[in-house]
């Protein structure tokens, strides 16, 4: 319903491949129903216990680091604006 919504999938097994693979994000646990899951993901891991640690230490690094990036980003952006307002 929501075009701006980013959708994470998790699976385990070969049933799970589409799911993943219509997703933006997906992740493959690798399990005893073989390894069709983790080849069709972007992420694997190899237990379910791992997920956590997957969402909240990686999530909060990448968009610490994007934050920072756009925050750099920005403030080149002004310094050279207002270095050509000043010399021209």
């Amino acid at each position: 319903e929501n075009p701006k919504a980013i959708t994470l999938a998790i699976g385990d097994g070969a049933n799970d491949v589409p799911m993943i693979q219509g997703a933006h994000i997906g992740v493959g646990i690798r399990g005893k129903e073989g390894a069709g899951a983790v080849q069709a993901s972007d992420v694997a891991i190899s237990q379910f216990s791992f997920l956590g640690n997957l969402l909240l230490c990686h999530g909060r690094k990448t968009y610490r680091r994007m934050a920072t990036f756009i925050n750099i980003f920005l403030h080149k952006s002004i310094m050279i604006g207002w270095s050509y307002l000043v010399y021209a």
